[in-house]
């Protein structure tokens, strides 16, 4: 009897402090990475695609959102053999830089839009491109730029998503350029952008998505994902989406590491809605294969 009566008092106990026996196993499906560049500084240095590819095909990537600076590197990807033979589908982007000092004044010069016209002509190997971006706008005014304007009101004419890296401001500020764009929100507020305005937002605009990379306050601990956010992606994960953001060419030894980062927290979710923003997402906005 006194067996028995510690077993039902104090395993359990033992199992709170524990917090290793509680931990939930990472989220172990496909992944669809919407948040990928493979730069200059990567394919013609250190990471060329002979050593990206494996880093992918290790991490368990089915898909992923490419767009690069330039866009050589994402017709490289589109183009590669290998990479449809590792079961990949590359969603290409066009991205508005062909150098870094595009970065500061893409939004007002109207070369970077007969830039994108280009490239929207000419598709790629991998069939058309499916959206514009990601881009920065490091004031959110610069959001009312001559060029800023036309590719939201382009953007939604050619039923392309939009990848922008900005403040909750410019968010506003893009969507009322076009209230019919579809845009994914880089980071979701890379700035820290509060839980409650995010909500405010995805309620505001049915077409907004959030990608989680680089996210300050979506973890804590050891990679479990904090309260608030966990309760948000549980209620809305039909609006959110993972991403490495391979900006520079320090993080693609980082790749596998990353993703597992993202299984590891996408495991505290309910396993619909890990698969939703994990895979299902990607898969209904762009038309992805069964992995």
């Amino acid at each position: 009897m006194i067996a028995r009566w510690l077993l039902l008092f104090v395993l359990p106990f033992a199992l709170l402090c524990g917090g290793k026996a509680l931990a939930a196993e990472p989220y172990a499906g496909p992944l669809f990475d919407a948040h990928l560049h493979f730069n200059v500084e990567a394919y013609e240095g250190p990471h060329p695609l002979s050593d990206v590819l494996p880093r992918l095909k290790r991490a368990g990537v089915r898909a992923v959102l490419a767009n690069s600076r330039p866009n050589a590197g994402t017709h490289e990807l589109a183009a590669s053999p290998a990479v449809r033979a590792a079961g990949i589908t590359v969603v290409p982007f066009v991205r508005l830089y062909r150098n870094r000092a595009d970065y500061t004044g893409w939004f007002a010069d109207p070369s970077i839009h007969q830039m994108v016209l280009d490239e929207l002509a000419r598709g790629t190997a991998a069939g058309p491109f499916r959206g514009l971006g990601e881009f920065h706008l490091y004031e959110s005014a610069n959001a009312d730029g001559p060029v800023a304007r036309s590719l939201m009101k382009l953007s939604a004419e050619m039923g392309l998503w939009v990848l922008a890296h900005v403040d909750d401001e410019a968010i506003v500020r893009l969507m009322a350029h076009e209230p019919r764009a579809r845009l994914i929100w880089a980071h979701t507020g890379i700035g820290g952008t509060p839980i409650e305005r995010v909500r405010e937002l995805l309620a505001r605009y049915p077409q907004l998505m959030g990608e989680l990379s680089y996210r300050p306050g979506l973890t804590v601990g050891e990679g479990r994902l904090e309260g608030e956010w966990r309760e948000l992606l549980s209620q809305h994960s039909e609006r959110f989406l993972i991403g490495s953001d391979t900006w520079t060419p320090s993080r693609w030894p980082q790749y596998e590491a990353l993703m597992a980062e993202a299984r590891r927290w996408l495991g505290d979710l309910p396993p619909a809605a890990a698969r939703r923003i994990a895979w299902g997402n990607g898969q209904r906005m762009f038309g992805l294969p069964e992995p």
